[in-house]
């Protein structure tokens, strides 16, 4: 299997832009949330044309798996708990790449789910704790400060004003396949996976479930996005030990509809 950190364009990206906005990111933001969008719906756009890095699943032949995971992204939203609900695009495409465990979510909440990571799954709650955890990198901003680090604010800066030189927002894109979230902005999005989930019927520990597999597995090499921060282990403990604190209660993890849908994708 192939494993690699474009776990966010989003929450690289995203980490960009927010050169903290709270959260343990910490620190000022030099960009607005409008911003943010706009920046998003370049890359997005980056992304859609760019079909040998980004093959996205054809939509007219697979309405009903889209439709499934676009249900799971709506509950996640109106949990209630998502900073820019409201602000933000929350546009899902599925990428066909049988191979890659991942998902990410660009700034501005357009979000991206390998087939593979769908296929790597036991269960929908397993799912939308992933998808909960990288809704979180986009919702509190984490990619500005990661990318201002590696660009500079000036160029960041033109990005956004529509100034960049040509090409640059496919190199910046492509970029951020080399990019590394802090372990902070790692372990807040885990908090906020069960946050999300912890208002709706999902185990709110779902994401867990993600770890403990990967754990399980006889994978060589985990996703970038495991292999530099807190280790599964101590992350599945983080994770069940927040569930527990907020008294989450749901129970439901769709087990047969879920298994239903990757035979689709067969």
């Amino acid at each position: 299997m192939r494993y690699f950190s474009f776990a966010l364009i989003g929450t690289m990206i995203i980490s960009f832009f927010a050169i903290g906005c709270g959260g343990s990111g910490g620190g000022l933001n030099l960009f607005s949330v409008e911003q943010d969008i706009e920046l998003g719906r370049q890359v997005s756009q980056e992304i859609n044309t760019n079909p040998t890095e980004f093959p996205i699943l054809p939509e007219q032949s697979n309405r009903e798996v889209y439709q499934y995971i676009r249900g799971i992204t709506d509950k996640i939203l109106n949990s209630g708990k998502v900073a820019h609900k409201d602000d933000f695009a929350w546009e899902v495409k599925i990428i066909d790449d049988p191979e890659t465990l991942n998902a990410f979510a660009t700034p501005g909440g357009y979000i991206y789910v390998y087939t593979g990571l769908i296929k790597f799954l036991d269960s929908e709650d397993e799912l939308a704790g992933v998808m909960g955890h990288e809704i979180a990198h986009a919702a509190q901003r984490h990619s500005t400060q990661q990318m201002t680090k590696l660009y500079g604010l000036q160029i960041l800066a033109s990005v956004v004003t529509g100034n960049a030189e040509p090409g640059m927002i496919e190199q910046i894109a492509l970029g951020l396949a080399s990019l590394k979230n802090s372990r902070g902005h790692e372990s807040e999005a885990d908090e906020y996976s069960v946050i999300y989930l912890c208002g709706t019927s999902y185990n709110a520990n779902g994401a867990a479930g993600f770890f403990r597999k990967m754990e399980d597995s006889s994978a060589s090499r985990p996703p970038e996005f495991m292999s530099t921060h807190p280790n599964p282990g101590n992350r599945v403990a983080d994770i069940d030990a927040k569930a527990q604190e907020l008294g989450c209660r749901g129970t439901a993890d769709n087990r047969g509809e879920y298994m239903r849908i990757k035979r689709l994708l067969q």
